[in-house]
């Protein structure tokens, strides 16, 4: 798979034309970062606060997306946030992130984690979420990247889903 990349020579204003090739999804996946939920992670519920949860997500997701651009991204959006369960103090979160779909500049990360009891080491899945990131230039500019490559069934699954999410979020912004 091949897409047109272009490079503007600073000096003599010069588009040059170069072909991006494709790079397959597991090339920038994380599957299993961790972190460990600590007091000051908590609510007055003794739970984990949302917020902190999506901070985290949000930071892995941007780790897959520069994997990918082999450049700094940005993020465009979150899409379809969902709590499915709670975690505690002391709980292992194991996040998941793989890119889901390229288009031009964006790309849409999706992220699951779960939350593991340290003592009886019983896994549940906490969160899913996909994030929008652009890949940007040192202006902060959007730039072109690389597309992926679905290999797995999960993961063409995956990349056929995400430009239905794609085509309702335009539409839900008319």
């Amino acid at each position: 798979m091949k897409k047109s990349g272009f490079i503007l020579h600073p000096s003599a204003f010069i588009l040059y034309s170069f072909p991006m090739t494709g790079k397959p999804v597991a090339a920038s996946a994380i599957n299993d970062q961790t972190a460990i939920v600590f007091p000051n992670d908590l609510n007055s519920l003794g739970t984990l606060f949302g917020g902190r949860v999506m901070e985290m997500c949000d930071k892995v997701a941007a780790v897959v997306a520069k994997r990918h651009t082999g450049r700094p991204c940005v993020t465009l959006g979150i899409d379809s946030v969902r709590f499915h369960a709670s975690a505690t103090h002391g709980d292992v979160l194991i996040f998941k992130s793989a890119i889901n779909r390229v288009w031009r500049t964006s790309m849409e990360i999706g992220i699951k984690v779960f939350a593991e009891d340290f003592k009886t080491n019983v896994r549940k899945h906490i969160v899913s979420a996909y994030f929008v990131f652009v890949a940007v230039d040192e202006h902060l500019r959007p730039v072109e990247a690389a597309p992926i490559i679905p290999e797995t069934d999960d993961e063409k699954r995956r990349y056929a889903k995400a430009e239905v999410r794609r085509q309702n979020r335009f539409a839900s912004e008319k």
